[in-house]
């Protein structure tokens, strides 16, 4: 979602709000305990129909938590939940499905095997005489589908889908149950802009169904443009409940942290003169031409593009997790060899991936076994490891990126996302780096996190890392890139250096040229941007 879309439709500031409405949910004075530690600390929250309300706050403040309790999912230690005036029985997911509340998880709960109608009617079969009546069943799901504007055939298998239309499917099949309150928690942190468009128009015709929506997003300019209420959770209380028109992002972002955040972005320091990285007509497999880039000691590239473009790819095929099928890559001025990551551990590349639950964090696992993961050799003599040394080189480490844990033997799972990213990134430090391949470092990662991982990229850059930063975030590449290239179908069609990134028309320039409508860009510049940017110009 984006400030742009919504000054194309109707705003969060343009809905009704139904004030004298009975309420569709209402949790109060909830109370969670899991070990012992306090998560919720008497929470009460009310959600009116035909309303949408963000529900805010950092990892770990207790925001699922309440979504699962209002939904039947856990139990409550104090408190109770009324669905439309209705008791709630504690912990009975079943009695809030029926009472009318639906939620779609972060992790969705799709059938993959099964149709997208055999989803939207799952445990709600249409029967008939002779058995399952699958006409009528696809029929009424193409009607659900259309009324949300989601052209797709009903008989499609969910595997085969997106995870943004597999969301919406998940919340048709909510509202096709007659759901009047829905949660949905991170519904945008996995999916393109496109689909986000699409998320939104469905929200918005929810609420003027006169559904009552909750939903969790680290994105400010997502509760501008959708929510009606902000409610913000810090440390396990609640601590704003407002109308949106009654507050500024600041507000929210102070509340949030508990503390004012004058700067997001540390100050970035200079890059050194000496290239550590340099790939040479790296062929990419699927890629339309070889990339050719170099990276200075202590500099922070940025890759922009939308999704798509080819930046993980080209992250991916630097480190080895890739095929490549030519080109060079070297650090330091020594080859390494390609599509082997153990080669480029031993010659200090480290990647951060952008699926940090699929492929960066072994979620199973505690702190410190996923801190050793890439250098367990290092800490091993004759096939046995050596625990002290181990301990220490994590503990270390982990003290340098201010993770917050219970100690080493916490499980990955119960930290927070913020704190998962923080352990992937620290892992590779318990050795020597001399580049770090950041794919979208900070997505689903809370405003406060965010901050710190800035400081902890731009602190290694400080150290002489040279940094490779693939982000979708705009601000990200604006402040923290020293440089950055724009990539657009696999190829570079573009370079900005840091003059260009200050300048007041840099966003505009990065859209055009991902999104192809500078005429004749090149696949790999040789000049500055700002030159050919002018060149384009004067031939429209």
């Amino acid at each position: 979602m984006t400030p742009d879309s919504a000054r194309n439709g109707e705003t969060a500031a343009d809905s009704p709000i139904a004030t004298d409405a009975p309420l569709a949910l209402e949790c109060i004075n909830i109370e969670k305990a899991f070990g012992g530690v306090p998560v919720l600390k008497g929470v009460s929250l009310a959600l009116t129909p035909g309303t949408i309300t963000a529900l805010a706050g950092e990892n770990g403040a207790g925001k699922s938590t309440l979504m699962k309790i209002a939904s039947g999912q856990y139990r409550p230690d104090k408190g109770n939940v009324l669905v439309r005036g209705h008791d709630l029985p504690d912990g009975n997911a079943q009695a809030a499905y029926r009472l009318g509340v639906a939620i779609v998880p972060q992790e969705l709960a799709s059938v993959l095997d099964l149709t997208v109608y055999e989803n939207i009617f799952l445990g709600r079969e249409l029967r008939g005489p002779t058995g399952l009546r699958r006409k009528a069943m696809i029929q009424k799901a193409r009607e659900n589908l259309e009324v949300f504007g989601v052209d797709i055939d009903p008989s499609t298998l969910m595997g085969t889908l997106s995870v943004g239309i597999r969301q919406i499917v998940e919340i048709i099949k909510a509202t096709n149950t007659g759901a009047k309150a829905i949660l949905l928690d991170e519904p945008t942190s996995a999916i393109s802009s496109k689909e986000v468009e699409r998320l939104v128009a469905v929200m918005r015709t929810l609420r003027d169904r006169g559904v009552a929506l909750l939903f969790t997003t680290h994105k400010m300019e997502e509760i501008r443009e959708l929510a009606d209420r902000v409610v913000v959770l810090r440390d396990g209380g609640l601590v704003v409940d407002k109308p949106l028109a009654q507050l500024t992002d600041d507000d929210i972002v102070t509340a949030m942290i508990g503390r004012e955040l004058e700067d997001l972005f540390p100050e970035r320091p200079e890059a050194g003169d000496t290239t550590i990285l340099e790939v040479t007509n790296l062929q990419v497999e699927g890629a339309p031409a070889p990339i050719s880039i170099s990276v200075k000691k202590g500099e922070i590239l940025g890759l922009a593009g939308l999704v798509g473009a080819g930046r993980t790819e080209l992250i991916e095929a630097i480190f080895g997790t890739r095929t490549t099928t030519g080109g060079t890559i070297a650090v330091s001025g020594k080859q390494m060899k390609r599509n082997n990551p153990s080669a480029a551990i031993v010659s200090k590349v480290a990647l951060v991936p952008e699926d940090r639950k699929g492929s960066g964090a072994v979620l199973t696992m505690d702190v410190l076994d996923n801190m050793s993961l890439p250098r367990l050799s290092s800490f091993s003599t004759a096939g046995w490891l050596q625990q002290g040394r181990r301990r220490s080189a994590a503990r270390e480490a982990t003290e340098s990126v201010r993770l917050r844990s219970r100690g080493m033997n916490q499980s990955m799972e119960t930290l927070s996302g913020g704190n998962q990213q923080k352990v992937v990134l620290a892992r590779w430090l318990t050795g020597p780096v001399d580049v770090l391949l950041l794919d979208e470092p900070t997505r689903g990662v809370d405003v406060g996190a965010r901050s710190e991982i800035y400081r902890i990229i731009v602190d290694l850059a400080a150290k002489g890392m040279a940094v490779v930063m693939a982000s979708s975030d705009m601000p990200e590449i604006l402040s923290l890139s020293h440089r950055a290239l724009v990539l657009r179908e696999g190829g570079i069609v573009g370079e900005l250096s840091r003059d260009d990134l200050d300048s007041a028309d840099v966003q505009e320039t990065i859209f055009r040229l991902a999104s192809g409508q500078l005429a004749d860009a090149p696949t790999q510049p040789s000049a500055p941007i700002n030159e050919s940017i002018n060149d384009n110009r004067d031939s429209e």
